[in-house]
């Protein structure tokens, strides 16, 4: 099995074009250039159309001194001028570098920094936010008629497939974002390889719902516009509406859609019922089986992409089918190979689990500016006679299985001491997620007390009303040890990041005085506490509440914060901040709400 994981299992060479991400594009232009390459709300673009703006935005940055190697920032809203600016900096000879206008300000500044940009293609909206940065900054919605008059000819920068295409920022373990670097030929050969598997062609129209500082944006905006196909775009709002969401896949004939598990969830939970034309992509994230299942009935195929940012999207894809178990994240794309892993890097028997590490056309150049950690996860290749070759150290927990499908088993950071005992988060996930009134589960180690480890399980219920805490907390009982059994916060939703991935830095922290002894509980003393009390257990899913409590501390967040606030003005007439429900205690709360009414009545 080592020797077929060395062979025929990685045996994925194909021929591809020695060409940039924007001559595949030019290329399309000349087939069909009157097809319709974009459309955003009741705006399109055909592909000469396209091809002419882009390439006003490409001269304009030419004049600007921007060439092969050179890095240029793109913050917008989702827009046609998203792709405008994406293609005009590549065609420029320049690489993007993707800057989400709904960050901080304060990444924002540092991604600008690390990256050293000196040009950054925005619209006039973002100009408060942006106008503080030392790039140069250029409106693509308000400097329309200057670069109406530049030339609409497709732009000559001189740059080759090894020069970069992209730099896109990832979160650090240091807190710190680090910027990946990917080359044209990467980006090509990856896009060939999604022409064929999964597969698009021009008859398909993609439905592109992810935002563009999230690696996984390259496939839905890039690669439709190499086969001929259309890209209707939807705005980030509509991205996150379910109900919005489900309305525009039906009215736009969408027959492909890529995103992540958690949006695949909210368009079920919104009552999608799904279409026999629509091809599913589904990654970011492990795609639980009944997830899976869920979609392959409601749609002509489901697949199961799999690959970290510093190798090139996906790199592993996943055609699924019923059966039992982990939906496997499946076989290598072209001209990529996945080995499983010892400590000593000698490939593993079948079924035994080590870490995935990932080689071929699609690995990263390395981490912009950081050659120590490029050093550490991207080590020479063994197994390649290619001089130079390099293997990416994923950080993954893997293992064959004997068809030659890889099954991914979570991070090996995931596996965490407690009080001196081994504990793998997953299996608690799973053991959790397994409770019929649990829809997903997310267990982390928190430190909220210097040296006081604690689990922290997150669960979402599978309806309203959910099961009790005493419930699950029994039902823990019955399948795990007492060490692995964590502090449970009912959620109404899982924070997300802007990519659409369980964001578990905004995970609160759970309640760290329950369960109290009898005696020490102080239930609410009069009518307005009670009021605040029954609108509190009712958000968080608690059975009682303290007067002594506060609102975060029992696992409250912005988002049921604002449910309070409505609750607040249903029940009392009276409209919060919900600032004020971060420092107080129910009672103090109580306190200053009966004052306002008091006030209000004289």
């Amino acid at each position: 099995a080592e020797r077929r994981q060395l062979g025929e299992w990685n045996d994925t060479g194909r021929a591809y074009p020695h060409a940039c991400l924007h001559e595949l594009f030019e290329a399309q232009v000349e087939r069909t250039p009157d097809a319709v390459a974009v459309v955003f709300e009741d705006r399109r673009l055909t592909y000469r159309e396209l091809n002419r703006r882009a390439n006003q935005v490409a001269h304009e940055l030419r004049g600007l001194g921007v060439g092969p190697e050179t890095l240029v920032g793109l913050c917008v809203e989702r827009s046609l001028e998203t792709l405008e600016g994406l293609l005009g900096i590549v065609k420029a000879g320049g690489a993007y570098v993707p800057l989400d206008p709904e960050y901080p300000k304060e990444r924002l500044a540092f991604m600008v920094r690390d990256s050293g940009l000196k040009v950054l293609l925005t619209q006039a909206d973002l100009r408060a936010k942006l106008a503080a940065l030392p790039p140069k900054l250029v409106y693509l919605d308000s400097d329309r008629t200057a670069f109406a008059k530049q030339r609409s000819e497709n732009c000559h920068s001189g740059v080759e497939p090894g020069d970069l295409a992209y730099v896109m920022y990832t979160s650090g373990s240091t807190g710190r974002p680090k910027g990946v670097e990917i080359t044209h030929r990467s980006l090509v050969n990856f896009l060939v390889a999604m022409q064929a598997e999964p597969g698009l062609t021009a008859a398909d129209t993609l439905l592109a719902v992810t935002t563009t500082s999230f690696d996984i944006a390259g496939l839905e905006l890039f690669l439709p516009l190499t086969v001929g196909a259309r890209v209707v775009l939807v705005s980030r709002d509509t991205a996150r509406d379910g109900r919005q969401l489900r309305e525009h896949l039906a009215r736009s004939g969408a027959t492909v859609m890529q995103a992540t598990p958690a949006t695949w969830r909210l368009l079920i939970d919104a009552g999608w019922e799904g279409s026999k034309d629509l091809k599913i992509l589904c990654g970011g994230e492990a795609l639980p089986r009944e997830l899976a299942t869920a979609l392959a009935n409601r749609s002509s195929a489901v697949w199961n992409m799999y690959g970290p940012t510093e190798t090139t999207v996906w790199s592993t894809v996943y055609p699924f089918s019923s059966g039992d178990g982990p939906v496997p994240i499946g076989r290598p794309i072209a001209n990529t190979e996945t080995y499983v892993l010892d400590a000593h890097l000698q490939p593993l028997p079948v079924g035994v689990a080590g870490e995935l590490y990932i080689g071929g056309d699609g690995v990263a150049r390395g981490y912009r500016g950081r050659p120590e950690q490029t050093a550490e996860k991207f080590i020479p290749d063994p197994f390649s006679k290619e001089p130079g070759a390099r293997l990416y150290k994923t950080g993954d927990r893997a293992r064959y299985r004997p068809d030659g499908n890889i099954e991914f088993l979570g991070r090996l950071d995931d596996q965490v001491k407690i009080r001196g005992f081994r504990i793998e988060l997953g299996e608690l996930e799973a053991v959790l997620g397994s409770h019929p009134g649990v829809r997903e589960a997310v267990v982390l180690v928190r430190e909220d007390v210097p040296g006081d480890r604690r689990l922290a399980g997150y669960l979402v219920a599978a309806q309203k009303p959910g099961p009790s805490l005493n419930e699950l907390y029994g039902f823990l009982r019955d399948r795990l040890p007492g060490h692995m059994i964590p502090n449970l916060v009912v959620l109404d939703a899982l924070p997300l990041t802007p990519n659409g991935k369980v964001d578990r830095r905004a995970l609160p922290a759970p309640d760290q005085v329950r369960p109290e002894p009898e005696e020490s509980f102080e239930g609410p003393r009069n009518a307005v506490e009670e009021v605040v009390a029954g609108i509190w257990s009712k958000v968080l899913g608690v059975d009682r509440v303290s007067r002594y409590d506060n609102f975060f501390d029992l696992g409250g967040h912005s988002l049921l914060a604002m449910r309070v606030v409505a609750g607040l003005e249903e029940h009392l007439g009276l409209r919060i901040n919900p600032g004020e429900l971060m420092f107080q205690t129910l009672g103090q709360l109580a306190a200053a709400c009966e004052e306002r009414l008091q006030a209000r009545a004289s």
